[in-house]
């Protein structure tokens, strides 16, 4: 054994640095994310390594989603229409005073084939029971289809809700599909699975492993949150389905998220995600039917689906909110969850500050991952010395992702401000172009207010020296967490 163990050293050894020249020649990789991995690897070779195999691979989008899929489904024809019309001049806002975001819709409609419609009627739920009662009805109400993708679905008194419904559903007839991500998901029980198939329903998983308990894709997760019913209802936001979600977990308390549902032509664009998604997870691909494509105008909401993940070269998500952010006059009001902005979105805030407009970010005040929560308030830091204010959520926790500017755009969705979100995870989330909705959610933003404590400059330089490492170590590992 002494004579072995020089050469399996050596071995390791040799390996690692295979490895680190790899990541670093090889990966096409940000500087951060790549010496975030290299000082893994050196520290801790064996153990990094295996923490590389499992989350330090990249994608190729050649293995995800079938884009012959999309073009069967029209969408390359309806984005080049409105490119030209763009490109031409001819594109109109049904609310001129719009027309400033016309970039906005342009880098969206080109770097994600996110088609603008202006036809929508949007409710917004910032309540998980509100939410949950609306979703529950519009399923019982279903006639031809329930499609549902969900990051996290739990096999609780929430989820054999929802399965009851969805079992009446099917057994009536309705075509019912459930995708799940298998690491949001991995603690629901395949009891729960085989009795909604039982009733006829389709389940399927995101990424599910090879082996079991043993899967190398766990560190790329579906985030996303679609329910679409009958091809006419949407529903987009950040609510999961369990029963932390309705305020039931002693932990968290009251769950403050938001979502919304949708009723007009952007469900059409939130049906192509879900057909996306399902035929990459399903044996049994989804046709293009006209059922499938059922929405009818309904109001003067303007909307973009946009989508983003490992598949692309572009930070979909992430650009839109950088452009968002450049654009605004008066005001920036963020909640997110998680803070850890890459370099480019912490300097457009921070030019915001220093430019006058009033940016004000809202965070929780406890963690449901204490690595992000740290990273977090080392990252906040960086925004209260330029001028934002930031306030923390104390009444239970906060899980919205949602920007508004200025009171006339607004995004929400399942994208945090992280690198998480903005690289690794599949996201989804809704750009909004209509005074009244971004005028609704920055009133509820002030109203948060009232339910938070405000994080002064004077008192974040008041944390102890035990604090301030658990940031610095977590902000160390912020690109890779």
């Amino acid at each position: 054994m002494a004579v072995i163990f020089p050469y399996i050293v050596g071995s390791i050894i040799i390996f690692n640095i295979l490895l680190a020249m790899t990541i670093v020649f090889l990966e096409r990789r940000d500087a951060s994310s790549t010496w975030a991995w290299l000082m893994v690897l050196l520290f801790i070779p064996i153990a990094g390594f295996i923490l590389y195999l499992i989350f330090g691979r990249k994608l190729s989008n050649k293995k995800i989603f079938t884009w012959d899929t999309k073009s069967r489904l029209g969408v390359k024809t309806a984005v080049q229409a409105q490119l030209r019309a763009l490109e031409e001049g001819s594109f109109r806002f049904k609310d001129e005073s719009l027309l400033p975001y016309k970039d906005l819709f342009y880098l969206h409609l080109r770097n994600d084939d996110a088609i603008l419609t202006q036809d929508n009627r949007v409710e917004i739920f910032t309540d998980g029971q509100k939410k949950f009662h609306s979703l529950l009805q519009d399923i019982e109400e279903a006639e031809d289809h329930i499609h549902l993708l969900y990051y996290i679905l739990r096999s609780d008194r929430l989820g054999d809700l929802l399965a009851d419904a969805l079992i009446r559903k099917a057994k009536e007839g309705v075509q019912v599909r459930v995708l799940f991500d298998d690491m949001g998901s991995r603690e629901l029980s395949r009891k729960f699975i085989r009795r909604i198939q039982k009733a006829g329903a389709e389940v399927e998983a995101f990424f599910p492993p090879l082996i079991p308990k043993v899967n190398l894709k766990i560190n790329h997760r579906n985030h996303r949150k679609l329910a679409i019913i009958d091809g006419k209802i949407g529903y987009i936001g950040g609510f999961n389905i369990g029963d932390e979600y309705l305020g039931y977990n002693k932990k968290f308390g009251y769950w403050r998220d938001t979502h919304l549902k949708i009723v007009g032509d952007a469900v059409r664009n939130m049906q192509t995600r879900f057909i996306l998604d399902w035929n990459q997870a399903s044996r049994h691909d989804i046709m293009y039917e006209e059922r499938y494509y059922a929405a009818e105008p309904a109001g003067e909401v303007g909307i973009q689906i946009v989508s983003s993940g490992p598949d692309s070269d572009w930070e979909q998500i992430k650009n839109g909110y950088i452009k968002m952010i450049m654009s605004a006059k008066q005001y920036i009001y963020i909640q997110t969850p998680y803070f850890i902005p890459d370099d480019s979105l912490a300097d457009a805030l921070k030019i915001a500050v220093l430019s006058g407009v009033d940016v004000r970010i809202m965070i929780p005040n406890m963690p449901d991952h204490p690595f992000v929560y740290w990273a977090t308030y080392s990252n906040i830091g960086d925004l209260l010395k330029a001028g934002a204010d930031v306030y923390v959520y104390q009444n239970g926790f906060l899980h919205a992702k949602t920007i508004v500017v200025d009171e006339k755009i607004a995004s929400i969705g399942t994208a945090n401000i992280d690198v998480r979100s903005f690289k690794l995870n599949f996201e989804v989330n809704a750009f909004l172009y209509d005074r009244q909705v971004a005028g609704e959610l920055a009133e509820k933003f002030k109203e948060d207010i009232l339910h938070s404590s405000q994080l002064s400059y004077k008192l974040y330089l008041q944390r102890s020296t035990w604090i301030r490492f658990k940031e610095a170590i977590a902000r160390l590992l912020s690109p890779i967490l």
